[in-house]
């Protein structure tokens, strides 16, 4: 098993190819020069980015973009029309809004941010523009785009699908997780799923052979701004952070994709909702923890689980 550990996203990320030969030890100390190439294009925390600089040009034409970039916008447009514009690549403005203007590691947890300034609502995704003969984009007046979890899931699973000509891989984006193919011998892979509310345990092990895992959750990315705690989880709806009753959502799905952007629906859903639209859809399990220490799973989650704390989790 090969394996390499390192920061990039803002996130601690692992990556994991269940091979021993050369080209494998070589192919696998090339993903953290991956995630910086991609973080470089993807980023808006970077004013040197590609998607600053299209940023930039918002209300000012057609933008020729690379390959990446051209490909995660449109991830994030199928994203956008999954989730009936719940995740939205377009709340930069709302983010900045409510603290969120810089790496998170300078925000800080739990820490006090400059009291908030006026901004637009999240612009209409549906106005945002592509033209793929040109492979260009046209974002209108005042959108900018936070391509966020969506450009953390993509280069998730760009970089299993490279290691995955190897071999069976892993890659863990700071708790987005792309699998492709069961390990040696058939053996699925074993994924802890963390508890936001007891650090170092876990709610539940999965076993996944294929496919991809997200959580999303509202315990760790928050701060304070005057009074009011926020955390980055937009809602649309209200320009704003959600108001939800779910501290965490894990789901399960044939890709990391869905997966990302289903764990980020339920959230701003809440429990009843956000149950309702997992229930909805049966290719995707789901675990979710609320603020009152509830402990829900979808019936499709008994596939993945190896062990869990039985008496504290139940269906809805």
């Amino acid at each position: 098993m090969q394996s390499i550990t390192f920061r990039a996203m803002g996130c601690q990320m692992h990556a994991f190819l269940d091979s021993e030969t050369d080209d494998a030890t070589a192919l696998i100390q090339s993903v953290p020069r991956w995630f910086a190439e991609w973080e470089r294009i993807l980023s808006r925390f970077r004013t040197d980015s590609e998607l600053s600089a299209l940023n930039r040009q918002a209300g000012k034409g057609w933008v020729r973009v690379s390959p990446t970039l051209w490909e995660v916008v449109n991830d994030a447009l199928v994203a956008a029309r999954l989730s009936d514009g719940l995740v939205t690549p377009a709340v930069l403005p709302v983010m900045e809004m409510v603290g969120y203007d810089r790496d998170f590691a300078q925000v800080g947890n739990g820490e006090s941010v400059a009291a908030p300034v006026a901004a637009p609502p999240p612009g209409d995704w549906r106005a945002l523009r592509l033209d793929p003969a040109r492979r260009a984009v046209m974002l209108p007046p005042g959108m900018r785009l936070d391509l966020g979890g969506i450009a953390k899931g993509w280069a998730a699973e760009r970089a299993a699908r490279r290691l995955a000509r190897y071999g069976p891989a892993l890659v863990d984006a700071g708790g987005d997780i792309a699998v492709r193919g069961a390990r040696v011998g058939g053996e699925p892979w074993v994924i802890g799923v963390d508890d936001p509310l007891r650090p170092g345990e876990h709610l539940a092990i999965l076993l996944l052979s294929s496919g991809g895992v997200a959580t999303s959750g509202r315990d760790l990315r928050r701060w304070r701004q005057g009074n009011v705690e926020r955390h980055h989880i937009i809602d649309p709806r209200i320009g704003a952070p959600a108001h939800t009753d779910i501290l965490a959502a894990t789901v399960v799905a044939p890709s990391l994709h869905e997966a990302e952007v289903a764990a980020k629906v339920v959230m701003i859903l809440g429990r009843l909702a956000g149950m309702q639209w997992l229930n909805a859809r049966p290719w995707l399990a789901g675990l979710l923890v609320t603020e009152t220490n509830d402990i829900l799973h979808t019936a499709t989650l008994d596939r993945y689980i190896w062990r869990e704390r039985v008496l504290e989790i139940s269906h809805e």
